[in-house]
């Protein structure tokens, strides 16, 4: 568990306690859940910095009040220490200021960073099969299915698919990258100009389609064209991308 959110909860749990409030009552002036109050306090979350100066607002305190005492960080054998001890007083004051602005400013990239990476576990995701892999490249026969399942983030589920694949392949780079996952939609034909799902001879492409051959978005990376005498099939289109971060 992380010092500082398991301080900066101690803290809260004083406060609120010194108010004679429940965690129910100080939810309620956060405009938030006794369970994230709960969490607070237990140091399990940590606490950003609106969320601090709302805080300190609320008890009638200083946002320093919640963090440990800036004298104490410094060990007394440091440079700090030694030249901070030099100062007159007035100077003290300057330097201190100036070191609680730092350390606060220092604490909330943390706090921001962490908060920011933590974001996915509250998500909501599903686990979904997928039926193929398709090439953004030279070409991958499939004869059978992936029998391949993938969790994914429902909030970037398309409504309207009917399959999904996973890209192997550099050519459709940019805008679809090696390790991809393709959404869908089951269709005999497709508009030019639209990225689809092709069979050519028995191997399986993403491309975009063109008057007489498939295209690659990679400059480096050769289209494919298209001949009367070619084994063709369009598979579906293209209509959502999914990529992990």
């Amino acid at each position: 568990m992380d010092n500082l959110a398991q301080h900066v909860g101690e803290k809260i749990k004083f406060f609120r306690k010194e108010n004679g409030w429940t965690q129910s009552v100080l939810a309620e002036k956060m405009s938030t859940s006794k369970q994230t109050i709960s969490k607070y306090e237990k140091g399990i979350i940590k606490v950003n910095q609106d969320t601090i100066f709302k805080l300190a607002d609320i008890f009638g305190v200083s946002i320093d009040s919640f963090f440990p005492s800036i004298i104490e960080e410094i060990a007394t054998t440091s440079p700090i220490q030694s030249i901070y001890d030099q100062l007159t007083p007035p100077r003290q004051e300057k330097a201190l200021t100036y070191l609680k602005k730092q350390l606060l400013e220092q604490k909330n990239e943390n706090i921001v960073s962490e908060n920011i990476i933590s974001l996915d576990d509250y998500r909501e995701s599903k686990t979904l099969p997928v039926i193929g892999v398709v090439t953004a490249g030279n070409g991958i026969t499939q004869d059978d299915n992936l029998n391949m399942e993938k969790c994914f983030y429902t909030d970037e589920i398309p409504d309207d698919y009917d399959a999904i694949a996973y890209v192997v392949g550099n050519s459709m780079e940019p805008k679809i990258k090696n390790g991809d996952y393709l959404f869908i939609k089951n269709t005999p034909q497709v508009d030019y100009n639209t990225i689809g799902i092709f069979q050519v001879d028995g191997a399986n492409y993403v491309k975009k389609l063109r008057q007489g051959y498939l295209e690659s978005l990679n400059p480096e990376c050769a289209d494919i064209q298209l001949e009367e005498s070619n084994d063709i099939r369009t598979i579906g289109e293209v209509v959502s991308i999914y990529r992990e971060n």
